[in-house]
């Protein structure tokens, strides 16, 4: 079964604890903490792997989860880092955030992609010693993993795609230019997976073509196979659209390619400004008056024209030329850059729950809510901190220090990030 749509979670680990420790040795006193930090939790990474083809697996297995980093331990030994999480996909992917349609990351080379990044590991009570707080009886927890539902979506990575109508000659093509072999037969929605295969134009020389089934009227809107499988088109840097021009199954020529240029521009209309080449094929089924008729037809609107015999391979290397002439003048095969990732304001949680602890001086801020807006801010940047302030101050944080006792100049610990407490 051909998959290319899928929804799955994934949770990167949560940072290991720091540990609460004392150096204990003989003839020693006081030996003073020496708990270590948490290890960081493992990172979910997502890499292409060429022997998968679908994203068919993913329809069982919908969570993925990484493991947490080891806690610390005493004499100072920091807990271990988790492994990543590798998660094989196909060549082509295209992951998004399943609730805002963010790209997250285009999976469109081997190399491998941090989709979401382990917590950081705790501190150690040895973090917190001072001289007037020789001994700390805390340490920092790890924090949790970055965690989304993301959705899955493979987009062919293809110079060239075939466009056209079903049984007009699309598979026959690609398996008589290339080593793909797809299913043959003399009726509709024979192919019902994309059709990869790679074109051979001598030493040092190819391209890939990409079969496309599927399309017929009303595609762009979920009729037939069309709305599966023009997503596949979209990357492709230039379309061949084919077309059974001796009317072999009582079509008409002339309308199919209004119509199939019609579904494409409805779809997505920057697929009718791909660059594109039209082939009539079957003119072994047709009149020379026929085929020049329809040569004219399609010259007038500004498309090359190439009469074919797939089947048994007729002028099909003029075809190839053209082809191979007109990618090495166009941009590479489109990739998607990520999006980055929006600040998350306060005001979209419900619960602004605040807890604040206090430990050996140190007030502690404790609120899920926080620590997801803090992921978005950028603590280096003078805007981006004031926001962050006045999120605090609007929301409740300050005011719950303040009820917990905290003076100025006190030390606030929030997750990773530590400050002195100023009126």
């Amino acid at each position: 079964m051909f998959v290319d749509i899928a929804k799955i979670f994934v949770k990167a680990g949560d940072g290991g604890d720091g540990a609460v420790a004392f150096h204990r040795e003989k003839y020693v006193a006081a030996g003073g903490p020496d708990g270590g930090d948490g290890g960081r939790g493992g990172n979910v990474v997502f890499q292409a792997d060429t022997n998968i083809s679908t994203l068919a697996d993913f329809r069982y297995k919908r969570k993925y989860v990484a493991q947490k980093g080891e806690n610390g331990k005493g004499d100072r030994k920091r807990g271990k880092n988790a492994p990543d999480l590798i998660v094989k996909v196909p060549l082509g992917t295209l992951v998004k955030d399943a609730n805002t349609g963010r790209i997250i990351a285009d999976i469109s080379t081997k190399e491998p992609v941090v989709i979401a990044k382990g917590g950081k590991g705790g501190w150690g009570n040895p973090h917190f010693a001072t001289p007037t707080r020789q001994v700390p009886r805390f340490a920092k927890p790890g924090l949790p993993g970055e965690e989304y539902e993301v959705t899955l979506e493979l987009k062919l990575l293809a110079d060239v795609g075939l466009v056209g109508f079903p049984n007009v000659g699309k598979s026959t093509l690609v398996s008589v230019v290339s080593q793909a072999k797809p299913e043959i037969a003399n009726y509709h929605f024979t192919t019902i997976t994309p059709v990869l295969g790679v074109v051979s134009m001598g030493e040092g020389s190819s391209f890939v073509m990409a079969d496309i089934p599927g399309l017929i009227e009303g595609a762009w809107q979920g009729v037939g196979l069309g709305h599966q499988f023009l997503r596949h088109v979209e990357r492709c840097r230039m379309l061949v659209h084919i077309v059974d021009i001796s009317g072999s199954d009582g079509r008409d020529p002339y309308e199919d390619f209004k119509i199939i240029n019609s579904e494409l521009e409805k779809f997505n209309p920057e697929l009718a400004k791909r660059p594109m080449i039209v082939a009539g094929n079957k003119c072994d089924m047709c009149t020379e008056e026929q085929i020049a008729d329809y040569r004219r037809y399609i010259e007038d609107m500004g498309y090359d024209f190439f009469p074919i015999m797939a089947a048994i391979r007729y002028d099909v290397d003029p075809l190839l030329k053209k082809i191979q002439e007109m990618l090495s003048k166009l941009p590479p095969i489109e990739r998607y850059e990520p999006e980055p990732e929006p600040i998350v304001r306060a005001e979209d949680f419900d619960d602004h729950s605040v807890k604040v602890s206090k430990v050996d001086g140190i007030y502690t801020v404790e609120a899920k809510w926080l620590y997801n807006v803090m992921r978005s801010i950028n603590f280096d940047d003078y805007e981006s901190m004031n926001y962050f302030q006045n999120v605090m101050m609007n929301n409740g944080v300050f005011d719950a220090l303040r009820e917990a006792g905290i003076e100025e100049g006190d030390t606030v610990s929030l997750y990773d990030v530590e400050f002195d407490f100023v009126e």
